[in-house]
């Protein structure tokens, strides 16, 4: 028995079997853990996401001229501001900070065309609060540098974390005209319900890369999807939610 193995394994076709039998077996060790991280992406990030918070809204831009009192006229906006936490992560045991986070390749999917897709910055003015549906706040995209301390105005984030920010707006979704004389008075929170506007037909689904880059160097990103507006907004004028579910948020290392 002892001399049949040894023949067997000294032929020629054995080791080349053996050889194919390794060879398979790294490869499928290889191809495992390439889905992995397909799926589960980098599981030690230096900064993760806490939560995104969706803060959806009206306004009205009034269309009348100065001099002009005997009707409501407005076109309506629908905003939809969305904030993302970022934390360090404390079971990263290096030191690290944030260099820079960039939100680019922001998409919108509608489900009715309606309305006109704008993108926008942080307001760059002190007054009107965080946000201005203004051309010189309009982005395509927008970078966050890492600074000692967040400032929003400057697009400066924390460089051990903070908040990050910018608007969806569904501009001129509808128009609004009323006489004075039957309704003395109306709020931004009723412009949508008052124009009649279908909340099925604002549905649309948000999508935008967010990269992360550290001082060291290393480069991560992620494909962030959301749904907006959130629901409630016509009733209401005004509707939010946290998201802290952020499992399907995968960050891939695109650089060391």
């Amino acid at each position: 028995m002892r001399d049949k193995i040894k023949y067997i394994t000294s032929k020629k076709s054995f080791h080349i079997c053996m050889t194919i039998v390794i060879v398979a077996i790294i490869l499928f060790a290889a191809g495992i853990m390439i889905l992995r991280y397909q799926v589960e992406g980098e599981t030690n990030m230096p900064f993760k996401i806490t939560k995104i918070t969706l803060i959806s809204t009206s306004d009205g831009v009034d269309k009348n001229q100065e001099g002009e009192a005997t009707n409501w006229a407005f076109d309506i906006n629908q905003n939809n501001d969305i904030y993302i936490y970022l934390e360090k992560n404390n079971n990263y045991k290096e030191e690290e900070a944030i260099k820079s986070i960039v939100i680019d390749n922001l998409n919108v999917q509608k489900e009715k065309e309606l309305g006109t897709v704008k993108f926008y910055r942080p307001n760059i003015e002190e007054s009107g609060g965080n946000f201005s549906n203004t051309e010189e706040n309009e982005v395509q995209s927008l970078e966050y540098t890492g600074g000692l301390e967040s400032d929003i105005k400057n697009l400066v984030i924390g460089n051990q974390g903070g908040i990050i920010l910018f608007r969806y707006a569904n501009n001129n979704v509808a128009e609004y005209t009323s006489d004075i004389s039957t309704n003395s008075e109306i709020t931004t929170n009723q412009l949508l319900k008052s124009a009649n506007v279908n909340e099925e037909d604002l549905k649309a689904k948000l999508t935008f890369d967010l990269s992360l880059t550290t001082e060291d160097g290393k480069e991560y990103k992620a494909n962030i999807s959301l749904d907006v507006p959130v629901e409630g907004v016509v009733e209401n004028g005004t509707a939010s939610k946290e998201i802290t579910n952020l499992d399907d948020i995968v960050f891939k290392r695109t650089k060391n």
